[in-house]
């Protein structure tokens, strides 16, 4: 008899087909999540040891011990920190398999998760050799990383989570909750680019302190290592650490408020403060060579009409008409005349100005405005070019950047503000020709990335833009150059913009944190109106 599966006889072929496709389904249920590693061995033997002995001798094959060997013992965790093994499910394979299902089952899943799993293989096994089948499955999900294989990747996953079993060791849930209070009333510099971990952090502490038993605590911690973002579990030597260690030593706000600007500072904050080795100029040569991303760190300045812009000026129904004389062509003999009310004593009636927040101005006003302007002071302020990379395809670098949905687009802007002649400006009023949300945010809010919005400014261009370089920042970037900080700061410095003569992406910068101060003339069906902008909410 042909013999196209293990068994001698038919009753075994359609058995063990039943077996494998149990296992196929089983797995596809968990693949889509996380996958770790456990502690587990001699599973094969529980596998053969629980077969009538009989029959033992007909499934002893090496093609599914190797399976078994390297990923019998894979497992996903659930919230409450419950381990299920992702291949051994004793109710959804034949009766016949039960007893040797049900053993390395409760093996997996009573064993001690040691690290994470990822795999770029898109097979796990081998699911036939000649006319044999054999255990296999496929994932839903292949790993792949350009710098790390999958083994570098597990370890630094591993180091990851000794960094954050060290911060939870050195760290009292109540000092996170006074972190977290700290971060959100506002109060302290560019709090947003710490307030993401500083929640993640307090998070995973009241998850551990509520699971009831050790091995919950520590499958949940493994649980949050596998789905933490880029940088997170890096606790006591991020900004986050010297927050906590502030509060934790007993200073009061005014001297944590103070030590937390200084470190925050925007030429301070992940920003080297020495020039690079020649060791690192050679990392970061292979790492831009293997990311293929040297074209990616060529940087212009954007024009308006590459913008994601949430408002734009618009024309009225009168704006449209082109006026001749006294009559307005297109809109027959009496078009030139206003209804009684619109008379001109209306339109001309200095209505009194309106103080309101941005987030009333963005949903109140803006939708039916014909055009903005924005009164610029003699005072310095926050002034703004948006830039983007030269070569639109090329290897995305910024965090908020993808290969699916690209946003090559930045922003940079000088330290206490900077004068309005520095941006080709005068003082008055002066038309905004586009809004938008500051870059990082305009497909997914990410909450490390500040939010505020950006007033496009007619003619606005940075007059200095020599000194800003490439204005590529390291906290901006992708993880992959985190090594390579040093050699990345120094190439911004020396590189330069291009595309000066067509930038027409420069204005000013609404921040969402702080006092604001900022005048605007609308014009709209009723008229004209001005608003005087206090604060963003």
């Amino acid at each position: 008899m042909s013999v196209t599966s293990k068994g001698a006889v038919t009753s075994d072929i359609h058995r063990y087909g039943d077996f494998l496709h149990a296992i196929r389904k089983t797995f596809k249920t968990s693949s889509k999540e996380p996958l770790f590693i456990t502690n587990t061995t001699d599973l094969w033997e529980l596998f053969l040891n629980h077969l009538p002995a009989a029959t033992r001798q007909e499934y002893t094959c090496s093609a599914c011990r190797q399976f078994v060997q390297r990923f019998g013992n894979l497992v996903r965790i659930d919230e409450q920190g419950n381990t299920q093994s992702v291949l051994w499910n004793t109710k959804a394979v034949p009766a016949f398999f039960q007893p040797s299902v049900r053993a390395m089952q409760q093996a997996v899943e009573q064993a001690r998760v040691m690290s994470v799993f990822v795999s770029s293989a898109p097979v796990y096994g081998q699911p036939q050799t000649a006319h044999w089948k054999h255990m296999a499955v496929t994932p839903e999900v292949v790993w792949s990383s350009r710098l790390l294989n999958s083994g570098q990747y597990q370890a630094k996953k591993l180091e990851e989570f000794n960094m954050l079993s060290r911060a939870l060791e050195t760290f009292a849930p109540t000092t996170a909750d006074t972190a977290v209070k700290l971060l959100r009333f506002d109060k302290l510099y560019r709090s947003e680019k710490v307030l993401g971990v500083a929640e993640w952090f307090r998070a995973i502490q009241q998850r551990l302190n509520a699971s009831p038993s050790p091995k919950q605590r520590h499958n949940q911690q493994w649980l949050a290592v596998a789905t933490a973002p880029e940088g997170f579990c890096h606790v006591r030597s991020s900004m986050i650490g010297t927050l906590l260690e502030d509060i934790e030593l007993g200073f009061e706000y005014e001297e944590i408020r103070r030590s937390f600007a200084a470190k925050m500072h925007p030429l301070q904050y992940q920003r080297p403060q020495t020039p690079p080795s020649a060791g690192n100029i050679k990392q970061a040569e292979k790492i831009m060579a293997e990311l293929k991303a040297e074209q990616a760190l060529e940087r212009r300045f954007a024009r308006l009409e590459e913008l994601k812009l949430l408002w734009k000026p618009k024309a009225s129904s009168s704006s449209t008409k082109a006026q001749v004389g006294n009559k307005v062509t297109g809109v027959g003999a009496f078009g030139h005349l206003l209804p009684k009310t619109q008379s001109r004593a209306v339109q001309a009636m200095k209505l009194p100005l309106q103080t309101m927040t941005w987030e009333k101005f963005e949903r109140k006003v803006l939708p039916d405005a014909f055009k903005v302007e924005y009164l610029v002071p003699a005072t310095p302020q926050n002034y703004i070019a948006i830039t983007t990379a030269v070569n639109f395809n090329a290897t995305p670098i910024l965090q908020w950047d993808r290969v699916e949905q690209r946003n090559p687009f930045a922003v940079y802007v000088y330290h206490n503000g900077s004068k309005p002649l520095d941006w080709n400006l005068k003082q008055g009023y002066v038309e905004v020709t586009g809004i938008c949300t500051n870059p990082p945010n305009w497909y997914k809010e990410l909450s490390h990335q500040h939010k505020g919005a950006i007033l496009v400014l007619k003619g606005a261009k940075d007059r200095h833009y020599l000194g800003a370089g490439a204005a590529i920042f390291p906290e901006n970037l992708i993880s992959e150059f985190h090594p390579i900080r040093k050699t990345i700061e120094a190439y911004s410095k020396t590189a330069r913009l291009q595309g000066f003569e067509a930038a027409s992406a420069c204005g000013l910068f609404i921040s969402s944190g702080g006092e604001l101060n900022h005048r605007l003339r609308v014009t709209s069906e009723l008229g004209v109106q001005e608003y005087c902008i206090d604060r963003w909410d």
